[in-house]
């Protein structure tokens, strides 16, 4: 933590570094007047209200023993970045949330670039960010599409029919593809 922060403070300055990063993925509006890490460089939900940093802690990612890690090193080149830009952080946040939003995206394009040492975890970061936005992954996708999730919801995913299940009218392709075998189930499993 390079001497930052300790216990609770930890927590919340990884949280707040990790919600900057999958802000600038996937941007969204701010939660209130005081958020930091959501920059609302869009209007809506973003990666964050999504539950992306819900997707990082899941163990399913594979990454979510490093978080402490992943924050300290992005913070360590968002240091350097705002050095090499002439730009004096506020020190009351994380270097990289204390970036605006122009520059955090620009970091990203240096972390996330061809040649970038560290490329494939920056694009991992950025994989999960977008994966908690389009896919809600961690989440049941019914109880997802029932709370409101901005990603399902802006990418149209329609609700289950009553008994939990997807049923489409009307083929994907506009046309039926095949026939329905005679042995399905009502459920629509094979016999």
């Amino acid at each position: 933590m390079n001497g930052e922060a300790a216990g609770d403070d930890l927590v919340e300055y990884r949280t707040l570094t990790l919600e900057a990063y999958a802000d600038t993925i996937v941007p969204g509006e701010k939660r209130g007047p005081g958020d930091r890490s959501v920059a609302g460089a869009a209007a809506g939900g973003g990666a964050v209200a999504a539950g992306a940093l819900e997707l990082l802690h899941w163990d399913a990612t594979g990454i979510s023993g490093d978080l402490d890690t992943l924050a300290d090193l992005l913070n360590d080149h968002a240091r350097r970045y705002a050095a090499h830009a002439g730009i004096e952080p506020d020190a009351s946040v994380p270097p990289f949330v204390a970036l605006e939003f122009t520059d955090r995206v620009a970091l990203v394009q240096q972390l996330t670039r061809p040649g970038h040492p560290e490329k494939d975890l920056w694009v991992l970061l950025a994989l999960f960010s977008n994966m908690a936005y389009d896919s809600a992954a961690h989440r049941n996708t019914a109880e997802a599409l029932a709370d409101g999730h901005p990603g399902l919801t802006a990418l149209g995913i329609p609700q289950p029919d009553t008994d939990g299940l997807w049923r489409f009218k009307v083929p994907g392709y506009g046309r039926e593809l095949a026939r329905l075998h005679p042995d399905t189930t009502p459920s629509g499993s094979p016999a």
